[in-house]
């Protein structure tokens, strides 16, 4: 990892790597900086993905690996630390340990953390009976007892949506109050057939690592196979902020403003992934990094094409 790059991709995750690939076919001289922190590592599969339905994310990544680095890319197990923008819009990119690279482009796939509800047992289940998108997950735990922990009133459309995958559903409500409930939710709730709990969940009843039930703060229990929560979107936007990105409030986060090929407010700066938005599922993620990445070499191109006749006029 020396001297100058085309492109340097900051993040290892799917759209990441999508990019890499698209770069490297085009015979950019490409870095990825991967920090080896996916957020769906917790997953024992992804599903959604046409041909990949079922595949371990960690081995999805693997193989997304082995096909970017036989393009000659590299890649590299560490973190970015610093970008500065130079004189002539360029970008000096800082790994690691004060190690310092060149690029022409950037794109950011960094990603999102997501903040678990802080209720005991949640974090330790997460991915396995405590699960988020039923999209991902639905079809492997349908029909089973299904919980979802509210955080917000919003909890309800999750509720509502997983009852699509199970008729048995239970609410329960955790901090937020029953008179926070529009009429028309409670109405849609029981239209689904979904239960509604009162009170304060103080913790998950597991027995022989499996999750079965859900335990109130009043000491009452209700038995549960699956749980749903809603964690908090925390989008990795630090190096886009450095850069100075226009960003946008979310109900789900802040992200960069971008436009349909995921270019941000700074020239030569494309974000794809959950650094981008908050629904890129992992077929959505690949997709948005392979149109950054074709969009910025079609740039860089005529960038360069353009240049070589400004010479030969001069």
């Amino acid at each position: 990892m020396t001297g100058t790059y085309e492109v340097v991709v900051v993040g290892g995750g799917t759209a990441g790597l999508s990019a890499a690939l698209v770069l490297g076919r085009a015979r950019r001289r490409t870095l990825v900086v991967d920090a080896g922190e996916p957020r769906n590592e917790p997953a024992a599969h992804l599903q959604g993905y046409l041909t990949r339905d079922g595949m371990p994310p960690a081995e999805f990544l693997a193989a997304g690996r082995r096909e970017v680095e036989g393009y000659g890319v590299e890649i590299v197990r560490d973190r970015v630390v610093d970008v500065v923008r130079d004189g002539a819009g360029e970008f000096d990119v800082t790994v690691g340990a004060g190690r310092t690279v060149h690029a022409r482009r950037l794109i950011v796939t960094t990603g999102l953390v997501d903040e678990l509800p802080s209720v005991p047992g949640v974090a330790e289940r997460f991915g396995r009976d405590v699960l988020h998108c039923p999209y991902c997950h639905g079809w492997e735990v349908r029909d089973q007892a299904f919980g979802v922990l509210a955080s917000t009133p919003m909890s309800v459309h999750q509720a509502l949506m997983v009852s699509q995958w199970s008729k048995d559903v239970t609410l329960f409500l955790h901090t937020v109050g029953e008179d926070e409930l529009p009429d028309e939710d409670l109405r849609r709730l029981a239209a689904a057939g979904v239960a509604v709990v009162p009170g304060t969940v103080a913790e998950l009843v597991v027995v022989a690592d499996r999750l079965t039930g859900v335990r109130l703060s009043d000491g009452s229990t209700h038995d549960r196979s699956v749980l749903f929560v809603a964690p908090r979107p925390v989008p990795q936007t630090g190096l886009l902020d450095r850069l100075g990105a226009e960003l946008h409030e979310t109900p789900f986060g802040t992200y960069p403003v971008v436009d349909p090929t995921g270019l941000t407010s700074v020239p030569g700066v494309w974000a794809a992934g959950n650094a981008a938005g908050f629904a890129e599922q992992v077929v959505n993620a690949a997709s948005g990094g392979y149109r950054a990445a074709a969009t910025l070499n079609g740039e860089l191109l005529f960038t360069d094409i353009d240049a070589a006749v400004a010479r030969a006029q001069g």
